[in-house]
């Protein structure tokens, strides 16, 4: 069985930092983009920062300079580095693979298109 699984969330306080990972487990063969979306309460999903597998990263506007999103592809795994966190960054934040490569229980290979993890609650209070 392929799924995402995330790790990291907590509380802290404004000002400080917290690190998010997301591993895909199961049989992978390959990711190709990973990245990180967040949900906060009465708003929609949308996007905090992507990697494409050759390390391209890009980021919503609001988190530019302050989050820093990097991959390691050998253990098919995304982090999502988070510093000078503010109220505003309180969410819950979901990992998100565009396209996963993965072998099944008879040895094909297969593909799953836009993967969800759970999702990871952030919360920034004092």
């Amino acid at each position: 069985q392929v799924q995402l699984v995330e790790s990291g969330g907590g509380l802290v306080q404004p000002g400080g930092s917290l690190r998010l990972s997301c591993t895909a487990s199961g049989r992978i063969f390959n990711t190709n983009a990973m990245g990180w979306y967040r949900q906060a309460p009465g708003q929609q999903r949308a996007l905090v920062a992507v990697i494409t597998g050759a390390h391209i990263p890009n980021y919503a506007d609001s988190v530019r300079g302050r989050f820093s999103i990097s991959r390691d592809n050998s253990k098919h795994t995304v982090h999502l580095q988070m510093n000078s966190l503010k109220p505003e960054d309180t969410a819950v934040y979901y990992c998100h693979v565009d396209n996963l490569l993965y072998y099944t229980a008879d040895g094909r290979l297969s593909s799953l298109m836009d993967s969800w993890g759970k999702g990871t609650l952030v919360t920034v209070s004092s």
